[in-house]
């Protein structure tokens, strides 16, 4: 025997609709349709997360020549505060050793009248300084060369007054 829960009315008429072809709410769908939306939402993130790695230039921070025979294979670099402002040389020595580099001395500069940040190629080796700068969101003209073989460093980092335009002080994430 079937129950009839509604009646359709056709050409005016009333005619009773068996409950088979009614819509119902079925909590089990519910659970299944939010649970196919979420993993949708995390299949789009780790996409997302596959192209930005991707295409997005990375900057590794090893040096592929070394022609003052550093010992290693990562980048040797010191970090100068030649603006003056408290605590920015250890703010961007924590943003480069999170990224590999090796910050191997900071301190302040010898002035503090530097007024952009520049990267300076310590033995002859430009692509390692240009690294550091790509790290820094540096354009290549702010790489400079002035050898000093004396220091055991592939590059120094003098951190001039335009130091909040760099990514480490652009977000409270980043450092």
């Amino acid at each position: 025997r079937r129950t009839f829960r509604r009646a359709a009315f056709v050409f005016g008429a009333a005619l009773p609709v068996p409950h088979l072809f009614m819509p119902r709410f079925h909590l089990g769908n519910f659970f299944l349709n939010a649970a196919l939306i979420g993993a949708g939402l995390v299949v789009l993130v780790l996409l997302y997360g596959l192209t930005a790695r991707t295409f997005t230039p990375r900057t590794a921070p090893v040096r592929e020549d070394n022609p003052t025979q550093l010992p290693g294979d990562v980048i040797q670099i010191e970090v100068r505060n030649g603006a003056g402002a408290a605590g920015v040389a250890g703010t961007i020595t924590q943003y480069l050793r999170r990224r590999g580099f090796d910050v191997v001395e900071s301190g302040n500069h010898t002035s503090f009248d530097q007024q952009e940040t520049v990267v300076l190629d310590r033995v002859g080796n430009p692509e390692a300084a240009l690294r550091v700068a790509h790290a820094l969101g540096l354009s290549s003209d702010r790489v400079r060369e002035e050898p000093r073989t004396d220091l055991y460093l592939d590059a120094s980092v003098i951190i001039g007054g335009d130091y909040p335009s760099l990514p480490p002080f652009q977000n409270d994430s980043a450092r």
